[in-house]
């Protein structure tokens, strides 16, 4: 009986998570199928007429949004290869190679990702645009990849530490390089790993607005950036335009990291139990 408050104190926390969590999403969604008039109307937040209207008005009039859409996933698709593949080599060397320097690199990989990304935004805006990469796809994969190496590095070493190290010997034995280890050894073991590392680079990526704004104008423009000048529209803002364009940048990602939700716990709670 005494665990009976208790439970119900834990039901109420949760459900109240639940709906912190899921209740702006559902906002965004219902009034993506309202009218204007009825974003705002007190008695009209769940009766109300459902309209396509936001999204024929979204296609017509910002085309833009749908091409910033596909730069979206060209930039989060490149980053999350690049960073999960360079943090699973560095977790590797950090896991199975020891010495001072390693150590002393790995605390300036923490403590670099302490830093803003604006503080290191308008230092790189002269060498980027020195190298002739404003408003290309490839700037944003390598800022975007770069601010999440550091903490893939750290995750998939804490991964990688939990593969027995006799495993390599026997692949060593067998003649295997180090890049065949890797490639037959650790990344079957370490996948789950990897794709913690990647839920985190395509969550980021997909919704990065800063950096997309200072070194993209037209052609690497990503959905975010459309996002932004519907809301400094100079006719006013299309409320209802705007949430069917936020569902439907939301809902992708939202779709991916609910279908890998087990995978995603399974890889970062692996990693932190230790053997």
């Amino acid at each position: 009986m005494r665990k009976l408050p208790l439970s119900i104190l834990k039901a109420i926390g949760i459900v109240a998570i639940v709906a912190w969590s899921i209740l702006p999403i559902a906002l965004i969604v219902l009034s993506s199928f309202k009218s204007d008039r009825d974003i705002f109307s007190p008695s009209s937040h769940f009766s109300f007429m459902p309209t396509l209207a936001n999204y024929e008005l979204l296609w017509s009039r910002w085309g833009d949004f749908f091409h910033g859409l596909w730069n979206s996933f060209l930039v989060t698709l490149g980053a999350t290869l690049l960073a999960v593949l360079v943090s699973l080599l560095a977790g590797f060397a950090y896991s199975r190679h020891a010495g001072r320097g390693l150590q002393a690199s790995a605390f300036f990989l923490i403590f670099i990702r302490l830093f803003p990304p604006i503080v290191i935004t308008l230092p790189l805006f002269p060498v980027v645009n020195w190298l002739k990469l404003n408003d290309t796809h490839l700037i944003l994969i390598l800022l975007y990849a770069t601010f999440f190496v550091s903490l893939g590095t750290i995750v998939m070493r804490t991964f990688i530490d939990q593969i027995p190290r006799e495993l390599d010997e026997a692949a060593m034995i067998d003649g295997a390089s180090q890049f065949q280890i890797i490639a037959r050894v650790i990344f079957p073991l370490a996948a789950q790993g990897m794709l913690a590392v990647a839920v985190f680079v395509i969550v980021y990526a997909w919704n990065e607005f800063l950096f997309a704004f200072i070194f993209t104008t037209t052609r690497a423009k990503t959905a975010p950036l459309v996002v932004a000048e519907m809301i400094g529209a100079v006719e006013g803002v299309e409320w209802g335009v705007l949430f069917a364009a936020s569902a439907i940048q939301l809902l992708p990602v939202l779709a991916f990291v609910i279908l890998m939700q087990k995978h995603l716990v399974a890889g970062l709670t692996a990693g932190a139990v230790k053997g």
